[in-house]
């Protein structure tokens, strides 16, 4: 069973190699690939002198780096700056829709990695600008399409989807330990204690740090926890009693407020384009 796995995992690394290739070699300001990978696929660490904008039509991406991890759900989409150094895991059966970008072709790149919120505009520009059918070269209509997705992109909505990690050693490592063994109830007294700040000195740093609150951060860390296990097929009671959840509500609640729908149905989100 293990062969045409392995044999499967060696075939798309060789092609994900020859994907680089091709956005190193292209010669347009956008260069667009479209991809697939089966659930549980692993992209191992890898940089592009492009920007990329991602978009997962189905399954969910999770993106890491040194600055964090990214969770890209159904849509929305993700922007990963050139020359950062990345890994991706795939959620489910994925298939991605990426653009290239290069640094000429927007006045102002954004320079942080950042998950944002498609319109339908935006969805339906990056289907057309990967498909075959408009993927026909230096033609008017591709050029218009690419254009027009641009200018979109520098419109869409940031996302709270990250878990960044401090810049500070002694936060991150508080971080990174949690991230080992998550639980629903993280106390920001404790954390404070550990590091022998006030709480409100604490609250202070790990905002300046991270830019989002420790309850934030925490709720965000038991998604990217539960994410994966569920969906390995996981019970969502199992998934909530482990992450230390009072019930099955209270963590189906936080779920469906942080991405829009409850976890039993969350995986069976189509696109509808």
């Amino acid at each position: 069973m293990k062969e045409p796995q392995n044999s499967m995992s060696g075939e798309l690394s060789k092609l994900h190699a020859e994907r680089l290739a091709a956005i190193e070699a292209a010669a347009d300001p956008v260069h667009t690939i479209p991809s697939q990978y089966p659930s549980g696929y692993h992209v191992a660490a890898h940089r592009h002198s492009r920007a990329q904008f991602v978009y997962a039509r189905t399954g969910v991406l999770m993106v890491s780096s040194r600055q964090g991890r990214w969770m890209v759900p159904p849509e929305h989409a993700l922007w990963i700056p050139a020359e950062l150094d990345h890994s991706v895991d795939m959620l489910g059966e994925v298939t991605m829709l990426s653009a290239y970008i290069s640094s000429d072709a927007l006045v102002a790149l954004p320079e942080a990695i950042r998950v944002v919120g498609l319109t339908d505009l935006a969805r339906a520009l990056i289907v057309e600008a990967v498909s075959p059918a408009g993927n026909v070269g230096s033609s008017r209509r591709k050029r218009l399409i690419v254009a027009l997705l641009l200018e979109e992109i520098a419109r869409l909505p940031d996302r709270q989807l990250g878990l960044p990690i401090p810049g500070d050693a002694r936060l991150a490592g508080l971080c990174r330990a949690f991230l080992a063994s998550p639980t629903a109830r993280l106390l920001i007294d404790d954390w404070a204690e550990q590091l022998n700040m006030s709480r409100r000195a604490f609250t202070r740093a790990f905002r300046r740090e991270t830019g989002i609150s420790l309850s934030t951060w925490r709720q965000q860390a038991a998604l990217f926890t539960a994410l994966p296990r569920l969906a390995a097929g996981e019970s969502v009671t199992s998934v909530a009693i482990d992450l230390g959840y009072e019930s099955v509500a209270a963590f189906t609640t936080m779920f469906k407020r942080m991405l829009g729908a409850p976890p039993r149905t969350y995986f069976r989100t189509a696109d509808p384009v």
